[in-house]
């Protein structure tokens, strides 16, 4: 098999992408996707055609219809996630800062729920331990870099410091 694109693969997550510049570029994935499908019939390891997606990323990508197996047309997406990383088709982190405030707020209102103890140790262990490693998932490849990303992802640990009433008449930056 001569596939001329890039691939990535990652246990069951075959990613296939190229430089698109003009029409025959898009012509040599297409014949690299057919190439693929009929390698994985060959050796009875069939894609799910239903979970593969195209993302079109640049302003000036030719926004062509990719098929697979029987001439399944490729679904289009804006963002898709991989390995707990959404990607955005503008490569913008906004939708991974979003997904990891959600995830860490319902931790700490989980932990708000739960725990009746406000001592300073153990709440900081279950911060650390349950909350921060949503926040700090894939940080260096989202690195959020908008002032709303980083103000978003802040809000958590602002929110966390109300839980403590003798921290509460403190200016946020002393507590």
């Amino acid at each position: 098999m001569c596939i001329e694109n890039w691939i990535l693969k990652f246990a069951d997550d075959t990613k296939i992408f190229s430089e698109l510049s003009e029409v025959k570029d898009c012509d040599k994935l297409q014949k690299d996707l057919k190439l693929l499908h009929k390698w994985s019939v060959d050796w009875q390891m069939q894609f799910n055609t239903e979970k593969c997606k195209v993302m079109h990323i640049g302003r000036h990508n030719p926004m062509f219809i990719y098929t697979i197996g029987a001439n399944k047309q490729l679904e289009a997406v804006k963002q898709e996630r991989a390995v707990g990383v959404i990607t955005a088709e503008d490569l913008k982190p906004s939708a991974h800062c979003t997904e990891s405030y959600t995830k860490a707020n319902r931790m700490l209102g989980l932990i708000k729920r739960t725990v009746s103890s406000r001592q300073l140790g153990i709440m900081l262990n279950l911060y650390k331990s349950i909350v921060r490693p949503h926040l700090e998932y894939c940080s260096p490849a989202r690195s959020p870099y908008y002032k709303k990303d980083k103000e978003l992802l802040e809000k958590i640990q602002h929110r966390f410091t109300h839980f403590f009433k003798d921290l509460k008449d403190l200016d946020y930056l002393e507590r």
